[in-house]
């Protein structure tokens, strides 16, 4: 089996270079950014097989990258990439991220090794 591609978009370093290290020890190809605009071309020239975007970047918020990548993907293919990653899962977030069909992960995560396995694809969301 080929590696997963991961594109990890957290602004805060300590979690984006923790995830992206923790992944890459299980064989993932990770990509990080901090900025959502600086993630947003690479998003939509290459390839990923899970996009794990923090909801509140300091330029953009998750949901913004996700409507910009609605130029390459249906919203079926945003549901199973995109998994927001966030401090702050109100209702009305995950109302939201719900209309994209994407998952919600709370930081900081209750169980590691369980979203490092959602990162890797190795959990389909209906095992959830």
């Amino acid at each position: 089996m080929n590696s997963p591609r991961i594109l990890i978009i957290e602004d805060e370093l300590l979690i984006q270079r923790s995830l992206k290290k923790m992944l890459e020890k299980k064989g993932a190809v990770v990509d990080a950014f901090s900025s959502g605009r600086e993630a947003i071309p690479v998003l939509l020239s290459k390839d990923y097989d899970r996009i794990v975007c923090d909801l509140m970047l300091q330029d953009v918020t998750g949901f913004d990258v996700i409507e910009e990548a609605k130029q390459k993907y249906s919203l079926k293919e945003i549901g199973s990439l995109f998994i927001i990653i966030t401090a702050y899962s109100s209702q009305q977030v995950l109302d939201k991220a719900a209309q994209y069909g994407c998952q919600v992960l709370s930081k900081p995560f209750e169980d590691l090794e369980r979203a490092l396995d959602i990162f890797l694809c190795t959990k389909e969301k209906s095992e959830l």
